[in-house]
């Protein structure tokens, strides 16, 4: 599936995208870039949740991944436009020392306050679980709270809230091969027990798993691996244990991805559906995370990377997604699922 060329202007030096949908990307509905000029030239690792007063999405920004200077940013999306870029969090440690800080992820339960998790330290293998929480939407913050040590948080992608009201936060750790375990806590991200992982890191190493919902109680997770392929495990006791982890036919280039369960019961997953590179970025449905459907392209440019995104559904049953547009900015689509148009994978 082609993207259509959509028609931009370039005013003062900066390329704006036109908000415009492709004739043919049936759903597409909005296409747009959440800010064009940043105090930082590089970002990645979007997030997006809806509050009460509207969207908001955070990403981390500086000058490059790794480096000190890169923090957590936010932006809020109110009457039809998105806030300027504001910084909400770093790893400043002392006047002397700075972390960079990584892999924002934004959760609204049911109850409470806005929830904002991330990540502080040097890398993935050594880096450490932070929290903040808002009662006002994400205007303010309450300070940085480090998690208890053995839980990461989720770790690119949002928990779910269970029937029960448990959060059940799908993460990963990468100091001993690529593993995936998740996380659980029952007083809205106070206390988090832990399962081991799931997987020993070698015959499949994944990380960043998304959760979907499934009849009877059953669970379903996907994500990225090193083998080329989207990974699955199942459950069917609420998280608690797991199948054992398998490939899916859906490829992965060893690139981020996110899915989420609508409300009519069906699924949607975000992905780079190629073997190699981060180019195209897609959107797959299928109605019983087995079976999966081509939906739409949000970006095909050979050689550039469109990753790492986000995606959730909101009150009024349209999805949002936000990805990462060439390291250089963050988008933001909107979808409408009753419109798409599905063909063979």
């Amino acid at each position: 599936m082609k993207n259509k060329i959509i028609p931009c202007l370039v005013i003062a030096g900066c390329l704006l995208a036109s908000t415009l949908p492709a004739a043919d990307q049936p759903g597409l509905l909005k296409s747009e870039f959440i800010y064009e000029t940043a105090p930082f030239p590089s970002c990645h690792a979007s997030t997006i949740a809806e509050t009460k007063d509207g969207l908001i999405a955070a990403w981390f920004g500086g000058t490059g991944e790794k480096n000190p200077d890169v923090g957590i940013w936010t932006s809020h999306y109110t009457n039809g436009r998105w806030s300027a870029p504001v910084e909400v969090a770093n790893g400043v440690e002392s006047p002397t020392k700075r972390y960079p800080t990584w892999n924002p992820v934004l959760f609204q339960p049911k109850t409470g306050p806005l929830m904002l998790f991330y990540k502080d330290g040097p890398d993935p293998r050594t880096w450490w679980g932070m929290i903040m929480t808002s009662d006002d939407g994400g205007k303010t913050w309450s300070k940085p709270r480090r998690l208890p040590d053995g839980i990461l948080g989720p770790i690119k992608n949002k928990p779910v809230q269970l029937p029960n009201g448990d959060l059940l936060s799908p993460t990963s750790s990468e100091h001993a091969g690529w593993r995936v375990h998740f996380e659980r806590s029952s007083d809205l991200g106070k206390t988090w027990t832990a399962t081991q992982p799931i997987n020993d890191g070698k015959t499949i190493g994944a990380i960043q798993p998304s959760i979907l919902f499934h009849p009877g109680g059953k669970l379903q997770a996907l994500g990225r691996t090193r083998q080329g392929r989207v990974f699955e495990t199942w459950s069917a006791d609420g998280g608690l244990t797991w199948s054992e982890m398998k490939l899916t036919d859906l490829p992965n280039p060893n690139a981020g991805t996110d899915a989420v369960t609508l409300k009519d019961g069906s699924h949607l997953l975000i992905y780079n559906p190629t073997s190699k590179g981060r180019s195209p970025l897609a959107l797959a449905a299928s109605p019983d995370g087995r079976a999966w459907s081509a939906a739409l392209e949000f970006e095909d440019e050979p050689g550039m990377e469109f990753s790492y995104p986000a995606i959730i559904q909101t009150r009024d049953g349209l999805v949002h997604v936000t990805y990462t547009w060439k390291r250089e900015r963050i988008k933001h689509a909107v979808v409408d699922p009753g419109k798409l148009k599905l063909q063979p994978l």
